[in-house]
């Protein structure tokens, strides 16, 4: 048995005897970046300050030999060999550190899918290299020429190998950024991304049932989260509440019933507030009660607009949600 010390917090977990430090990390709670799990992506690339490890067989592209002289490594192969090996992830308190913003990053359109009247999807590939950042953040995006406003946009996906990134756009008629995307960005269009920007990321070592409340585009970086925690094999609870005007509204329903067969924990319940069917009916604050009468204890993600985040964060805090607990993202106009 070895214990991992995460730098500069001091924290520390265990990693039994052949197990990887990626493993070990997320035994504990703590979602490293990763991808492709076989030291193909270099998606989980950090720095071991101290002790001995393993690296096993990983590809040059992805690690290469002056970022070994360094000291860096690959967890998702790393085994340690030494009794302590001391990592650098995290901040103070041990929560993830951000990756540092870069600019006019070139991307490509490769798939441009129609979800509802008002809202596309957009899925992006990288020029160069992979955009690297947590789910739940945002980046910004102009044309390839920089003509247009840079518009802010949350990351619909968890981190690729491909570097791929989604984005769900709505339209917005006084935007001249959203009316481009909507009438005239093609497949095959380059675009500039800056990013990647904001905290709506929660505790990656919280243990306990999760509630996320969406509306609108609202469930881009909902959808991130989700499918993060999901692919890690996080074990707690897992609802996502999705507030829609009618059931032409409510949008990856296919993805979201998979998830909810492959795993067990995960729940999708979508409301209507304009229309009459068989399922859940009315907004999410007047309807909450009914469902999570004590919200103590659960973790909250809220994204939408302003008024729906400030009319749920009224509501689960009303239900005993604890503010250290609730994380909220709200859609501005810009």
């Amino acid at each position: 048995m070895s214990k991992i010390r995460l730098y500069p917090s001091g924290h520390e977990v265990e990693c039994a005897a052949g197990k990887t430090v990626l493993s070990a990390l997320e035994q504990s709670g703590y979602a490293l970046p990763n991808n492709c799990r076989a030291g193909a992506c270099g998606e989980c690339k950090i720095r071991v300050r101290s002790g001995d490890f393993d690296q096993g067989m990983v590809l040059d592209m992805a690690l290469s030999q002056e970022e070994r002289d360094q000291g860096y490594g690959l967890m998702c192969m790393a085994k340690p060999l030494s009794d302590l090996l001391e990592i650098e992830w995290g901040t103070d308190d041990a929560q993830p550190k951000l990756f540092p913003p870069t600019e006019n990053n070139t991307f490509l359109l490769v798939e441009r899918i129609p979800r509802t009247s008002s809202i596309v999807e957009l899925r992006l590939r990288p020029l160069g290299q992979p955009m690297r950042y947590w789910p739940g953040q945002y980046i910004t995006l102009t044309s390839a020429d920089a003509a247009l406003p840079a518009r802010a946009y949350s990351i619909a996906n968890a981190p690729r190998s491909d570097g791929e990134i989604s984005l769900q756009v709505s339209r917005v008629e006084e935007g001249q950024t959203s009316r481009w995307i909507h009438d005239q960005l093609q497949i095959g269009g380059r675009v500039r991304l800056s990013g990647p920007y904001g905290t709506f990321i929660g505790d990656p070592r919280a243990e306990t049932p999760v509630l996320c409340l969406a509306a609108g585009s609202g469930l881009a970086p909902i959808m991130a989260l989700a499918e993060a925690a999901l692919g890690r094999g996080y074990r707690y609870p897992v609802t996502l509440m999705f507030s829609a005007r009618t059931r032409a509204d409510i949008y990856d329903s296919g993805r979201l019933a998979l998830w909810g067969m492959r795993h067990r924990n995960f729940r999708f319940l979508p409301t209507l507030t304009r229309e009459p069917w068989d399922g859940q009916s009315g907004r999410i604050p007047k309807i909450l009660p009914g469902l999570f009468p004590d919200l103590s204890g659960h973790s909250v993600f809220i994204a939408g607009s302003p008024a729906f985040v400030d009319d749920c964060l009224e509501a689960v805090k009303g239900l005993g949600a604890d503010d250290e607990l609730i994380h909220s993202e709200g859609f501005f106009g810009q």
